[in-house]
């Protein structure tokens, strides 16, 4: 055997170890009716009347890093890649979360004197 087919062959190992199954299309389906119940319950919390802009944030900002992790999942092949790539969505999710709630301090959101002046 050459060394070009040892690399060949080498080359054709590696990547049937880190091939993967592809998910089925009703697998697909599933993950979209589940995104669609969340997209649902997000769309319901506008109808939550006398909820305050605290429990709204409380509620809403689960349900948003639960479907960016769905769709990073298996949309975006994530579960199936290489977990530095998995490291770097996690990593930027943590940062949009940090700088959302730097930013919502800044406003003094947190801060409910501002509501009287709603009314």
């Amino acid at each position: 055997m050459s060394t070009t087919t040892e690399v060949r062959v080498a080359e054709a190992h590696d990547a049937d170890e880190h091939a993967h199954e592809h998910p089925s299309d009703l697998l697909y389906v599933k993950v979209a009716l589940l995104l669609a119940a969340i997209t649902a319950l997000e769309v319901g919390t506008y109808f939550l009347e006398g909820a305050s802009t605290t429990m709204l944030l409380l509620l809403l900002m689960p349900m948003m890093i639960i479907k960016f992790v769905i769709v990073a999942s298996y949309f975006m092949h994530l579960k199936y890649d290489n977990r530095i790539f998995r490291q770097v969505f996690v990593f930027g999710l943590l940062l949009a979360v940090v700088v959302f709630a730097i930013a919502l301090t800044t406003f003094e959101f947190w801060n409910l004197d501002y509501l009287k002046y709603l009314r």
